[in-house]
């Protein structure tokens, strides 16, 4: 459904705090702190990861899925190959 990684970005381009995502979510901030430090997609309640993306849905981000085209217009980041590069 969406990972730690596009939670971190999509505040990173919105310029939100942690503490803010929360707040527009209608959750706690260690329930968002939790979200992010997971590796790759987020576990845990449905109902709070899709509060989490209607939040930021509602604050401008278009969430893009693995392979998926993006309908919007604007810029966006994504890996190139669809994954990060090796770490050095």
């Amino acid at each position: 459904m969406i990972t730690s990684a596009q939670i971190r970005a999509a505040r990173a381009l919105l310029g939100m705090d942690q503490k803010t995502l929360a707040e527009r979510a209608g959750l706690s901030l260690p329930t968002i702190q939790r979200m992010e430090a997971s590796e790759g997609q987020v576990r845990g309640v449905v109902d709070s990861l899709v509060k989490v993306v209607q939040a930021l849905e509602a604050s401008g981000i278009e969430l893009i899925g693995e392979n998926a085209q993006s309908t919007g217009g604007g810029r966006g980041v994504r890996f190139r190959n669809g994954k990060p590069p090796p770490s050095p």
